[in-house]
């Protein structure tokens, strides 16, 4: 069978899956126009489609996958705890699994004594933490920053600095959001701290009680602030009295190299939002803090003020505990701090000397390509394409989607990595010649 007959038997069955999914699925979520593989299954860095095809995914399932898609010891305590308990009352008759799953995620957390607000998307783990701020500080303000994508939940869409996102929503928005400069050059560093100095000491429509920041914009663009820019930031939040919530959903659990993407600057945040890791492929998140911060919140009574039908789900739970297994037994922090610097060097060096690559940077397994743009031209979504045609995952990224991104497994293979990479920088290279 050549190429072009296998790929004219894929794009059929998409086809198929994708009027499937048209009739009754809302038209705003999955794009149709040009039908995406429908999955089937998954190992490792490896997914498999509808029609059988197999692909190396370097997008680590939005960076979900960073232990790999089905990581054996993750399917091991799902498999277990589906076989006990697949749902219990997590609010009002704890399961067991719960218990030990915060047990195992405070032992890596940065403080001595921590607490943690569990939820299913980074989005809850995001109002959980602008919750907490307010009442650890008593005052409604939130300073955040341009670009930044904190999740669609009305709270965490409010701090998001994408039209795209609020235009259809800005009347149902809470007005005291105020947005700062996000940096990516010293001098605009300084620009931005001056901002969110004045913003802190009065400027702002309401009293400020929480600065919210990603260490790394990654769905804007994998955006790195200049070093000592996020401390800095939150030296003068605490200088004030508010808080400093990192928004480590994708960045945390050893994404960039660290545990933490604010280990980087040498700092520790108040609040850190986690998730898409954490669950190893299973919905679960979490707003972490030390015990100091986390305990504004009151003493239950019996009915909590913050809760969720699924909060502390079994599998979860499960799913997290054999995520921190598989994170300690194989170093993945360690291996993403190796191999990303290995495919970051890579890149640079074989896309040096292409005129409309302007830049490759990364932190970790945290990677981006940022190609220059025509107009309204968007062209990481014609090297995400590409790529996919030579059976290769990346995402485009940025608000003109001029950045391709790159979050592979902690797990992948060098062999397999070098092979993607290698499709990547032809695709680049095919597209902005």
């Amino acid at each position: 069978m050549s190429a072009e007959t296998a790929a004219d038997q894929r794009g059929q069955a998409a086809a198929t899956w994708a009027r499937r999914l048209s009739r009754v699925e809302s038209r705003n979520v999955t794009y149709l126009a040009e039908p995406p593989p429908f999955w089937t299954s998954a190992s490792g860095a490896e997914v498999q489609d509808a029609e059988g095809t197999r692909y190396l995914d370097l997008s680590g399932a939005f960076g979900v996958a960073f232990a790999g898609h089905a990581h054996p010891l993750v399917v091991e305590r799902i498999v277990e705890q589906a076989g006990r308990l697949v749902h219990g009352m997590g609010d009002v008759h704890p399961p067991t699994v719960k218990v030990e799953f915060l047990e195992a995620l405070s032992a890596l957390l940065p403080w001595e004594s921590s607490r943690a607000i569990l939820g299913l998307s980074g989005a809850d783990a995001v109002e959980a933490a602008l919750k907490t701020a307010q009442l650890a500080t008593g005052r409604p303000g939130v300073i955040a920053f341009e670009g930044a994508y904190h999740g669609l939940t009305l709270g965490a869409l409010a701090a998001t600095g994408r039209e795209h996102f609020r235009q259809s929503f800005v009347e149902r928005l809470a007005r005291h959001v105020e947005f700062a400069p996000f940096p990516e050059s010293e001098l605009e560093a300084l620009g931005a701290l001056d901002q969110v100095a004045r913003l802190l000491a009065g400027a702002a429509s309401v009293p400020v009680g929480a600065v919210l920041a990603e260490p790394i914009q990654g769905r804007a663009g994998v955006r790195i602030p200049p070093p000592g820019f996020l401390a800095e930031v939150a030296r003068l939040a605490r200088a004030e009295g508010a808080l400093f919530i990192a928004d480590e959903v994708l960045t945390g659990m050893g994404r960039t190299g660290a545990l933490l993407g604010c280990e980087h600057e040498g700092f520790r945040p108040d609040l850190a939002c986690l998730g898409k890791a954490l669950g190893g492929g299973v919905p679960i998140s979490a707003c972490v803090g030390p015990a100091a911060v986390m305990d504004a919140w009151p003493r239950s009574t019996g009915e909590a003020i913050h809760t969720s039908t699924f909060l502390g789900h079994p599998l979860g739970c499960a799913a997290g505990l054999g995520f921190i297994a598989a994170l300690e037994a194989e170093d993945l922090v360690g291996r993403a701090r190796r191999g990303g610097r290995h495919a970051l060097a890579y890149l640079r060096s074989a896309l040096d000397g292409c005129d409309r690559v302007l830049e490759v940077r990364g932190r970790g397994l945290l990677m981006g390509i940022e190609l220059a743009a025509d107009g309204d031209s968007e062209p990481a979504v014609g090297v995400a394409r590409k790529a996919l045609r030579q059976g290769v995952i990346v995402l485009p990224a940025g608000v003109r989607g001029d950045v391709v991104e790159l979050a592979p497994p902690a797990t992948v293979a060098a062999s397999e990595l070098e092979r993607g990479l290698e499709e990547v920088v032809a695709a680049v290279r095919s597209s902005v010649a």
